[in-house]
């Protein structure tokens, strides 16, 4: 087991690595912006180094930097968490050609699945199902109106790079397919450096269900089930849960075993997330994957009782998996609720600020993953999320309710939340129905 880790990130998902390590033994080194200084999780870690200036472009997604930290803290691997530079190849072959064990996937790995278009590819090899679609990369409009005349409108202009919605545009019919493309290749070579695009058979009205996976490097891959993400404003998800509602159990272990599927075919290894759309005949088809922990992981570590953060950590030592597919039981409902820093009556702008008065709920079955407290300054610098509420109860029905209590006992003063809007989330009917999909917001609120 390793006796020093570094954690090259901030806010939640640092604590939340430093906690786990302290529970296996194992120091910690954290980094830190100017920006960040006064963060209290710092305190807990054995170690501290400064990297740079707020932006994180200057600090956090400095490679050298943190390899100097690194070196300074006598560390032997690197935690990158999520977001920054928890996905870059380069990043992880730069850990380990320095001597550093990387917790994730390889880099070869990591590449092959970061592309949508190769990632696509080996889904087919592994017999799991993928949107009907251009079979590699399009390259020009004949070629194009060519598939789409074939699979028929609407279709998704995608970039093979992209992520978070980015590089993403929908044609309705063959005059908006050229400037659909245009668009998405633009925005895709100006966000990732990359303005290759492919394209697919729009599913209209899809559910977000991704499976948590886990891999070691003894050829041992388990799913942790899956979780419903479909709740999002603008690709970015507000509300997650575990089980998906409304998928019957037959669909939920075919969907989780694709996953598997995928993953043996890829030589992945630790902790990722297969994504699939689910359409209203429950047809799933796969999109991408995550090659890291994901924001929501709490959900399944509720449902499942694996810490999914502690088992990221043994792989990386070179341990086998701890468990069986067997042995991984499914109970209760989770539901996560993400705590942003935004005004949802204002379209949800930035609130950063003064934290003047926190007070998280409580009570059985409660859990608030979050690195902020009373006098806390939220910065304008980074994203917005300063934490996650997660509940689990015997049911999805008790879940609900445990959630909705959560959230109006929940006190925080001096900033704006997304709480209101999640609240009447929750509360509304459709939702409780489980009759949800990824525009279950803009078709039902005006925000």
């Amino acid at each position: 087991m390793f006796k020093r880790i570094l954690i090259a990130n901030r806010g939640e998902i640092a604590l939340r690595i430093i906690r786990a390590c302290r529970e296996l033994g194992i120091e910690t080194v954290a980094v830190y912006s100017e920006a960040d200084k006064e963060n209290g999780y710092l305190e807990l870690a054995d170690r501290t180094f400064c990297i740079g200036p707020a932006k994180a472009k200057e600090s956090y997604l400095k490679i050298d930097r943190i390899i100097s930290a690194a070196e300074l803290g006598d560390v032997d691997a690197i935690h990158p968490g999520y977001g920054f530079l928890a996905e870059n190849s380069h990043f992880a072959d730069v850990c380990r050609s320095c001597g550093y064990e990387f917790i994730g996937p390889t880099s070869e790995a990591m590449e092959l699945l970061g592309d949508k278009n190769s990632a696509r590819s080996i889904a087919k090899k592994g017999g799991v199902p993928t949107v009907p679609g251009s079979d590699g990369l399009i390259d020009s409009p004949k070629q194009a109106l060519s598939i789409a005349n074939e699979i028929g409108y609407p279709v998704l202009v995608k970039a093979s790079a992209g992520g978070g919605g980015r590089g993403m545009r929908i044609a309705l019919n063959a005059e908006q397919l050229k400037t659909a493309m245009e668009q998405a290749s633009q925005e895709a070579q100006i966000s990732f450096g990359n303005g290759d695009i492919y394209l697919e058979k729009l599913i209209e009205n899809p559910r977000h269900v991704e499976a948590q996976i886990v891999a070691d490097s003894f050829g041992n891959v388990c799913h942790l089930w899956e979780r419903d993400c479909s709740i999002q404003r603008r690709h970015q998800k507000l509300i997650e849960e575990s089980p998906a509602p409304c998928l019957s159990s037959q669909t939920r272990k075919s969907l989780c075993e694709a996953a598997v599927r995928l993953v043996k075919e890829s030589g992945y290894t630790n902790a990722g997330t297969v994504e699939f759309v689910v359409d209203k005949n429950e047809n799933y088809y796969f999109i991408e994957m995550n090659a890291r922990i994901q924001v929501e992981h709490p959900v399944t570590e509720f449902v499942t009782g694996i810490d999914l953060i502690k088992t990221q950590i043994r792989i990386a030592a070179g341990e086998k998996l701890p468990f069986s597919q067997k042995e991984i039981v499914h109970r209760g409902c989770a539901i996560e609720c993400r705590i942003n820093a935004e005004d949802s009556a204002h379209h949800f702008r930035p609130s950063p600020g003064k934290i003047s008065l926190l007070i998280p709920p409580g009570g059985f079955g409660v859990r608030f993953d979050s690195h902020v407290y009373t006098n806390f300054v939220v910065s304008p610098n980074y994203d917005s999320m300063i934490g996650k509420l997660i509940v689990c109860q015997r049911d999805r029905q008790e879940a609900i309710a445990s959630m909705v209590r959560c959230l109006k006992e929940f006190r925080i003063e001096g900033i704006k939340t997304a709480i209101p809007v999640q609240l009447k989330i929750l509360e509304h009917p459709d939702f409780i129905q489980g009759n949800i999909d990824t525009g279950f917001i803009e078709k039902n609120f005006s925000l």
